[in-house]
């Protein structure tokens, strides 16, 4: 620690703090553009300067100073800086004047108007005039992709977008070039950005030079209502802040929360919005005469319950959760089909490996998204993580920029952003690791925090009686993630989900039960026409076309493949229309809030599922979602600690691990082929499919 004075008022701080972040401890104040607390220091903005006693006769920059870099007084005083001296006030009022010599004057279309740096601080620290006259210099805009809208007139150079692609994203596809008047923030090439986190930029861009493409000349932040919320594009769970003008969501926008998405989203998260009023259901269908027509709902609740009916109930009815579905929702459905007499259901993907017996510690990632950076070795199997969950990969990245940490990967060899140690696609190569061969098998041997990240890839295998690859797989994960030099308080096994419904499902108990199978078996059975009824909720990544004559009942946002497959659909509610709770993939529960009320007739599930109970006389136990959440707490304890989780033990995995292993060779492989379109909400958005189409040509180009 060192002791440092700023304004006069004495402060202890750590040695390789800068002045600014010392200046901040005191509770003073230093306006920046250039510095971002999680990007290298640059320090060519200038705006930060401050005055420094027994320094340089000048102003210094306190982004790119440490105090260990100051020098006490003559007696052994501590160092002291001052952030409002007349020198400071003067010097930052001249770094504001010539920021603004080439800024255009546009606030008045400026999409960033409103919540610009340029403005706030000018308003701040500048002055009401300007001595110079000369025409302000024009710069050619860039083309950037269908997501990040360019105006480099207003670019002041801070190269914070460069320093994000290239240091957080991973991608080396932007760079300053020029010097002095002709200095250019561009894309090499003139192509568009491939990361999946390039929005990104739009946050970190402190003026309109980067602006969202889609978002463009919509709204003023001053209209917009601000709800925070969950995002269910991927299992990570980022916390996120929706945007909405009367019935419709405008924007989405990052929230900062350490423990998962720091302050990113990807671009899936922010630019899924237009997805969500497009191709929406509104009002129930009903299939006659090979057609589906429009109904009310007591005329769909009649022909549902005589579908029942006629079927006689127990497990000849059947219930799919899909990828977005909320805990209430499931909690509601499971309860549906129990009074019916049908433990006919499950949220797992086709061929799961995960048992539905086995102790939580076996599903969750279990060391934490956070506690990726504590990891000395890591090994992915079965998951491309820049595809299913690009802020975990983020992460891997981070950790393997500060320490260099090794990684390993068993599975689809593709740019994960950053350098590892490809060691095949198959359970052989698994098998050497167990058996400490190869050189990563040393690595590991001698890891004391082991991470073992197990995607869907390596416990889902479509085949038939495949899922006692999933189990062999887990088996063998445990083994690793609990070797001899794992530390007593780590547990490094990390299953990566890649649908945020999955760990609330399989929380619930929404898994086969009581005589019932899984999905995949579930949708067999409703092919040989032993399964008469099967409600689909939200579950479009299934094979709809192997259900033969099963009368299905889709319960869903989005004309998608479930909606085409159905005989009755009942619209319900996206996941900016309703409040929910989401559990993710580390297994920390989370609530969704309500930011927009859905379309037309459409309901929340759990309402849906209530009244249809009523229909068919086994009315469920709740009237309300505050009743509905009582039981499910009542059950459930740990879904009541919002923010929290329940951690997995460390012995359940040592315990796993100790299984036999009956599989001989399988083939590993990522079960998300394009990033942009994963569930109906993407599917629906022009943004996504325009983003999935260039990503296409890049392919074809690049092959």
């Amino acid at each position: 620690m060192a002791s440092i004075k700023v304004d006069g008022t004495l402060v202890e701080v750590p040695d390789y703090y800068t002045l600014m972040q010392a200046a901040e401890a005191a509770g003073a104040e230093i306006p920046r553009f250039c510095y971002h607390e999680r990007l290298s220091v640059a320090g060519n903005c200038r705006m930060c300067l401050v005055e420094v006693k027994g320094g340089p006769p000048k102003p210094q920059a306190s982004c790119a100073m440490s105090v260990k870099d100051l020098r006490p007084g003559p007696n052994g005083e501590p160092p002291e800086m001052f952030t409002n001296t007349p020198m400071v006030k003067k010097a930052r009022e001249g770094v504001m004047e010539f920021l603004l010599i080439n800024h255009p004057l546009d606030c008045p279309i400026c999409d960033q108007g409103g919540e610009c740096d340029l403005q706030d601080q000018a308003m701040a620290y500048g002055v009401d005039k300007n001595r110079f006259a000369e025409n302000k210099r024009a710069v050619e805009d860039k083309y950037l992709g269908p997501l990040v809208k360019t105006e480099m007139n207003r670019c002041i150079h801070c190269t914070r977008c460069v320093r994000f692609t290239t240091e957080v994203a991973g991608i080396t596809e932007m760079g300053l070039l020029g010097r002095g008047e002709d200095a250019e923030i561009t894309s090499y090439l003139e192509q568009a950005l491939t990361s999946e986190l390039q929005g990104n930029v739009i946050d970190l861009c402190p003026v309109g030079a980067l602006t969202s493409k889609p978002y463009a000349f919509h709204a003023r932040p001053w209209e917009l209502v601000k709800t925070e919320t969950i995002d269910v594009m991927d299992a990570v769970g980022s916390n996120i802040r929706v945007d909405s003008r009367g019935r419709e969501v405008m924007r989405i926008l990052p929230r900062v929360n350490e423990a998962i998405n720091e302050e990113w989203i990807s671009d899936k998260t922010r630019f899924i919005w237009d997805g969500l009023k497009s191709q929406r259901l509104d009002r129930p269908y009903v299939r006659s005469g090979g057609k589906l027509k429009p109904a009310s709902w007591d005329e769909a609740f009649a022909a549902i319950a005589k579908a029942i009916k006629a079927s006689g109930g127990g497990n000849k009815v059947g219930a799919i959760a899909g990828d977005l579905a909320a805990v209430e929702d499931m909690y509601a459905l499971k309860a549906l089909m129990t009074s019916l007499g049908s433990g006919m259901t499950d949220c797992r993907p086709a061929m799961s490996g995960i048992d539905p017996s086995m102790p939580r510690s076996a599903y969750i990632f279990n060391p934490t998204i956070a506690g990726i950076e504590d990891a000395d070795a890591i090994l992915i199997m079965g998951s491309n993580p820049r595809k299913e969950a690009a802020l975990v990969n983020a992460r891997i990245r981070k950790a393997w920029r500060a320490k260099n940490t090794p990684i390993a990967l068993i599975g689809d060899n593709a740019d994960l952003t950053y350098k590892y140690e490809y060691l095949g696609n198959g359970l052989s190569a698994l098998a050497d690791l167990v058996a400490r061969k190869g050189s990563f098998g040393e690595i590991l041997s001698k890891a004391v925090r082991p991470l073992i990240i197990v995607g869907e890839g390596a416990v889902s295998h479509g085949a038939a009686h495949s899922k006692q690859i999933g189990r062999d797989v887990l088996a063998m994960a445990a083994k690793l993630a609990t070797g001899s030099g794992a530390a007593e308080d780590w547990n490094g096994l990390a299953l990566l989900h890649n649908a945020a419904g999955r760990v609330g499902g399989l929380d619930i108990g929404f898994v086969p039960h009581d005589g019932g199978v899984c999905s995949a078996d579930q949708i067999g059975l409703a092919g040989k026409g032993e399964l008469d009824v099967l409600f689909l909720l939200g579950a479009d990544e299934y094979d709809t076309s192997a259900m033969g004559k099963a009368f299905v009942v889709y319960v869903g946002t989005h004309g998608d493949a479930g909606a085409h497959r159905a005989d009755v659909i009942l619209p319900s509610a996206a996941y900016t229309e309703k409040s929910g709770t989401y559990v993710n993939t580390e297994g920390r529960v989370q609530l969704a809030e309500r930011a927009v009320f859905p379309p037309g007739e459409a309901k929340e599930d759990w309402a849906i599922f209530r009244a249809l109970s009523a229909v068919l006389g086994q009315p469920l136990p709740f009237n309300s979602l505050s009743q509905l959440r009582a039981a499910i707490y009542a059950e459930f304890p740990h879904l009541a600690r919002l923010d929290q989780i329940a951690q997995g033990s460390l012995a359940d995995v040592k315990k796993l691990a100790g299984a036999a292993i009956k599989t001989k060779s399988a083939t590993f492989t990522s079960p998300v082929a394009d990033f942009y379109l994963t569930n109906p909400i993407a599917r629906s958005s022009a943004t996504m499919g325009e983003c999935a189409a260039l990503q296409a040509g890049l392919r074809q180009a690049a092959e």
